[in-house]
């Protein structure tokens, strides 16, 4: 059975950085497409960015273009969410997933992990 488990989230000052990692085990992490999702209080889950099992093809949510960068060690079974010029509507929980396709939607994924939350303050 596949886990994933998130890390690196927290408090962080607007226009400030974090780096989220998302562990797997118990599968096959090279042979998926890897996403980052996030889901703030009282809103719709949203998507954040995902990429190929290989690292060749990502995809950013507009929002996330131009300050995140999603990247994956495939020898270290982990997958990275690098995030600067944080803003406060950046707060959320932050889950990461598995599926077989980099796309946007949620519904292709099939494995979850629990979420990591990451606030930003002014």
């Amino acid at each position: 059975q596949a886990q994933l488990v998130e890390s690196g989230g927290g408090l962080a000052q607007a226009g400030g950085s974090l780096r989220l990692s998302c562990t797997a085990s118990g599968g096959s992490f090279n042979l998926y497409a890897m996403g980052w999702f996030r889901q703030a209080p009282g809103k719709e889950r949203e998507f954040v960015a995902a990429i190929s099992w290989s690292g060749g093809t990502t995809k950013y949510a507009e929002s996330a273009k131009g300050r995140f960068t999603i990247s994956r060690d495939n020898a270290k079974n982990t997958m990275y969410l690098q995030m600067s010029s944080l803003k406060l509507e950046d707060t959320a929980v932050y889950y990461c997933a598995r599926g077989p396709h980099p796309v946007e939607s949620p519904v292709t994924y099939n494995t979850w992990g629990q979420g990591t939350q990451v606030t930003v303050s002014s």
